[in-house]
């Protein structure tokens, strides 16, 4: 009876070979019944260092999945089943299989093998520089369309007959989507992958420059203003994520250094633009037409050469390509396997996340506030230059939009050292404790001195803004708190990345939510401030301020690593 049994399974594999079935020979038509027993019973389990596993390869040519050297050309392994490989790349596969049942793992799974070229860590150099600049470029392109119209402001509130603090929300709203847009970009891109939440983000952001362009009243412009912003806000969490896709922690400092300057190079450079615009008696409207070129010219960078970054994103598309190739349909990427979600669950989960994620850690908490200070500082400053060089230096809208350059500088000088020393000093210690990984606090060091320079500029800043006293005094004061910021925040971007790993699109998009509110915020009262103040306490505010923070990279290094210990989300 069971030679019998026997015969027919190795009549119907031969018939199934025979007729070109994609489908693997079965290891259920090649091991006997009495084989069965054999591997069931308790001395085979005794002696026998490989179980029977029931596994299908295909009889197509799979593609290559890695190098794996003396792979056999006949790649047949009669207890595993595995059919005999008609090619080298066949028998480097079977015999993958056949690592993977022997160390315990699923053979179908697929996952980048060490030195795999399409693991966006092993791309050249020169990929990832072009994707750090386009990344970089796309967030300087958001930032700079957010502080674009403070140039234009009086002819605004001429053409519209609004208030000052009317015309503030063109800046403020833009900010204000910065809320809405972090909530939807980071998470969606840790489902869908970065390239297509780019493509999509930058088709309506710069439609809605249009509709800035060709407004006929306040409650159009306001709304494509919102709008705006809020698919601007994209590349301020995908951007920073994108970094870390592509480059191990050790080397992503100078990356992170260029990255850092393009928020704050953004806001610095676009009141130059804008308030040529206005001096020059050029429509106000041309600047959203500028806006849009601009943001058209992205979109067609991001379409035609940025590619996936995301490793999860890139592995189901490989997974894709083998069932297709192979007819195999058990071939996955772990992002496939994630348990069924209705609709309700994942937008709860895609609007919740980051903000449970901000809740639960109390470092990223800290971080947090701390940059969001300092970025509302410098939307604040938008309204507060008016006040130092235009009222008491009789500067003009171009001429006070060159002001900000100081700030832009400073920032620049800030990367250029981070480059050349900071992050050198960084990779000389990641080797000198090799093969332990360096703790996320060394990214802070720097920010110890810098968190105290930049009260120290703030208090310069501040008792300098007189008439009586040159007007380079406080450019010079500014350029220094460029200087603090752009260290600032390269340590705490870095810090964020190194410690939330795969989950950091959704941990910076948090932050850029509560970040985006202080942006939003302070420019809406800072007229009043400086008003009643005067340029002088209403700055000196804000020293004291500063000053009251500086203590938190301080907190961070020594409490950090028991803080990650307990933390739900860092792998670190």
């Amino acid at each position: 009876m069971s030679d019998t049994k026997d015969q027919q399974h190795h009549l119907e594999a031969e018939r199934r070979v025979s007729q070109g079935d994609s489908v693997a020979t079965d290891v259920t038509a090649v091991i006997t019944e009495k084989d069965k027993e054999k591997a069931t019973s308790p001395a085979a389990t005794a002696t026998s260092p490989k179980p029977h596993h029931h596994v299908d390869v295909p009889l197509s040519d799979p593609p290559y999945v890695g190098p794996f050297g003396g792979a056999s050309p006949e790649g047949y392994d009669a207890e595993l089943g595995l059919s005999p490989a008609r090619s080298r790349a066949e028998a480097q596969e079977n015999q993958v299989l056949e690592q993977k049942i022997e160390d315990g793992e699923d053979p179908w799974v697929v996952t980048f093998d060490e030195g795999d070229k399409r693991n966006p860590k092993n791309w050249s150099s020169a990929r990832k520089w072009y994707i750090t600049i386009l990344t970089s470029g796309l967030v300087f392109n958001s930032s700079f369309a957010s502080s674009a119209p403070s140039g234009i402001t009086q002819d605004v509130k001429a053409y519209f007959r609004i208030s000052n603090e009317v015309a503030v929300l063109c800046i403020s709203l833009f900010v204000a989507g910065y809320i809405l847009g972090p909530i939807l970009w980071g998470p969606l891109s840790e489902v869908y992958g970065r390239r297509i939440i780019f493509i999509i983000s930058f088709v309506f952001y710069t439609g809605f420059q249009v509709g800035c362009a060709l407004s006929r009243n306040t409650a159009s412009i306001l709304v494509f203003r919102f709008l705006g912003g809020t698919f601007a806000a994209a590349p301020l969490t995908n951007s920073g994520a994108c970094l870390a896709d592509i480059y191990h922690p050790a080397d992503r400092g100078p990356a992170m250094g260029l990255f850092a300057v393009a928020p704050f190079a953004g806001p610095s450079i676009a009141p130059i633009v804008s308030g040529l615009i206005q001096t020059t008696h050029t429509n106000w409207r041309w600047l959203y037409w500028v806006l849009t070129i601009f943001a058209g010219a992205c979109l067609a960078l991001i379409v035609f050469t940025l590619p996936e970054t995301y490793p999860p994103t890139i592995l189901v598309r490989i997974a894709k390509q083998k069932r297709k190739e192979t007819g195999d349909d058990r071939w996955y990427a772990p992002l496939e396997r994630r348990p069924a979600q209705s609709w309700a669950k994942r937008v709860n989960d895609i609007l919740l996340k980051p903000f449970v994620i901000l809740a639960l850690e109390p470092m990223l908490m800290a971080i947090t506030i701390y940059m969001s200070f300092i970025y509302g500082i410098i939307y604040l400053l938008f309204e507060a230059f008016p006040f130092v060089f235009i009222k008491n230096h009789h500067f003009n809208a171009a001429t006070n939009g060159v002001a900000f350059l100081g700030f832009f500088m400073g920032g620049n000088v800030a990367a250029v050292i981070y480059i050349l020393f900071t992050d050198r000093h960084y990779r000389k210690y990641v080797k000198s404790i090799a093969p332990e990984k360096p703790a996320p606090e060394v990214r802070l060091l720097a920010s110890r001195l810098t968190s105290v320079v930049l009260a120290i500029s703030m208090f310069w800043f501040a008792w300098t803004s007189y008439p009586s006293v040159h007007w380079i005094s406080p450019v010079l004061a500014t350029a220094l708190l460029g200087f603090s910021v752009q260290t600032i925040f390269v340590g705490l971007f870095n810090y964020i990345i190194d410690s939330y790993l795969w989950v950091a699109a959704s941990a910076l998009a948090g932050a850029t939510v509560v970040r985006a509110s202080f942006g939003a915020g302070f420019p809406l009262f800072a007229s009043q401030m400086y008003d009643k103040l005067g340029t002088q306490w209403a700055s000196c505010l804000l020293a004291f301020l500063a000053l009251a923070m500086a203590p938190i990279p301080f907190v961070l290094i020594k409490y950090g690593p028991a803080l990650r210990a307990r933390s739900k989300f860092s792998p670190t």
